[in-house]
């Protein structure tokens, strides 16, 4: 299995570290709004790799954190707490805002069949852990004190930059990253921050009252659920020049080893060639997705056709294109699961997908690969390779009989609909745990049900 690692900018043959168990950190959400698509995009290839890994054999302990505090408005350690201004600006608590946004995202991925990591560990439940390793940076003459918190000298870790390539004069004269009178370096970074008395979100600490800077969180809970040093990191692009640069080097200077034996990263999506910006009005929610009528897994099937190495352009038409194409995939291993046994042998095709996949995610070519194999002549026997094919492609194939093409309709029973009301009542009522509880009965029924601008849409599944 070879895996493309951003570190040494290539691809390597991977093994875990230790026994025969991965242990991987994944970047998880700020909980201050929706997730996008382009985000989700990043969770699908972080499933991706979960698969992969379980389909190899290797038994996972994946850590995904929730950011809940310290992810500020500009990566320089400026502007406002994103949690704080979200709080601001709907009139809640952040704790609500975090509580209805963790509940939203997990419900996206549900959606879109992306298995959830062992440990889910919150920023706000871990300040202790982020306090001590802070005091340890500060002892190891890494940190130093200024007005405005604590920061890391990176002047004393000599190797900052190795993961983005990044030219520390070059951010200097660019201005990326606002001067502060008091750092040392104009790319030294906040590890703990100093609180105003007005502040919404502030503990105590030896340094007085204030709140963890972004990076330290994951340094600190990586450590704390997966050792000094695991086997794998993975994020988005975006994460490459600041916030994975910085978790190395507070990671090395505390710990004296590499944080992840591997890093590796999902590209950007952009809408019609062009980025994705709110201003812009291009964003999307898996939810809006569905207002528009496209399943979940149409989108999931839409990112699989695309390398997590490479940008992958969003537009409508193509997702047309894949919702097409999934419906005649599902037509395909339909008539495939009704066909009688032939006797076919099917291991070159078997072969082909297994070293799609361990060649670094290659899912593209995998799922060519399963497109040649359901185009020949019906047999039972390509059915039950397509379902160990969907181990990884995570699109539900065991349930294509049921699949209607999208010009069908289905008379929802009326048990589906009475449960369907009362989980939307419970979603009035922020009940979100009554809301996941009756979400997950109507999937055991066999319907999924998505929310829109309306109220909500069942569909049989």
């Amino acid at each position: 299995m070879k895996l493309y690692n951003t570190l040494s900018r290539k691809k390597q043959d991977f093994m875990p570290l230790k026994d025969n168990t991965v242990r991987m950190y994944s970047c998880g959400p700020t909980v201050y709004n929706f997730a996008h698509i382009g985000n989700l995009r990043t969770y699908i290839f972080m499933d991706i790799l979960r698969r992969v890994l379980r389909f190899n054999d290797f038994k996972i302990l994946g850590v995904m954190n929730i950011t809940d505090v310290g992810h500020l408005l500009s990566d320089a350690d400026e502007g406002e707490d994103k949690m704080v201004k979200a709080a601001k600006e709907q009139k809640k608590s952040p704790e609500e805002i975090s509580e209805f946004y963790t509940g939203v995202f997990f419900e996206d991925l549900e959606k879109l069949n992306i298995q959830k990591p062992e440990v889910i560990p919150k920023a706000t439940e871990h300040i202790k852990e982020m306090i001590e390793f802070v005091k340890g940076l500060l002892d190891k003459g890494y940190a130093y004190e200024i007005a405005d918190g604590i920061y890391f000298d990176i002047g004393k870790f000599s190797d900052y930059g190795k993961l983005s390539g990044l030219d520390l004069e070059e951010q200097i004269a660019g201005a990326r990253v606002n001067v502060n009178e008091g750092k040392r370096h104009p790319a030294d970074f906040a590890l703990w921050k100093a609180a105003s008395k007005e502040h919404i979100m502030q503990w105590p600490s030896p340094w007085g009252q204030g709140y963890p800077g972004w990076h330290i969180e994951c340094s600190a809970m990586a450590k704390k659920y997966l050792g000094d040093t695991f086997d794998i990191h993975t994020g988005g692009v975006d994460h490459i020049p600041i916030h994975h640069e910085n978790e190395i080097a507070q990671s090395f200077a505390q710990n004296g080893v590499p944080p992840s034996n591997f890093w590796m990263h999902g590209e950007f999506m952009l809408v019609d060639n062009g980025k994705m910006s709110k201003r812009l009005g291009n964003v999307y929610t898996i939810s809006q997705l569905n207002e528009k009528g496209y399943s979940s897994l149409t989108f999931r099937y839409f990112c699989l056709n695309a390398h997590y190495r490479k940008k992958l352009n969003f537009s409508f038409e193509g997702l047309d294109g894949a919702k097409v194409a999934l419906e005649r995939l599902y037509a395909q291993i339909s008539e495939h699961k009704n066909a009688p046994k032939t006797g076919i042998n099917l291991q070159n095709y078997f072969d082909e997908f297994t070293n799609a996949v361990n060649d670094d995610l290659n899912i593209p070519k995998a799922l060519g690969i399963l497109w040649t194999m359901v185009k020949l002549d019906r047999a039972r026997e390509i059915y039950d390779i397509a379902l160990k094919m969907d181990k990884i492609f995570g699109l539900s194939l065991e349930k294509a009989e049921s699949k209607k093409l999208s010009n069908q309709k289905e008379e929802i029973p009326n048990e589906i609909l009475k449960l369907a009301a009362e989980r939307l009542e419970a979603k009035k009522n922020k009940d979100y745990a009554k809301s996941d509880e009756i979400r997950k009965k109507i999937s055991e029924l066999g319907y999924t049900i998505n929310d829109t601008a309306q109220g909500f849409e069942i569909t049989k599944n």
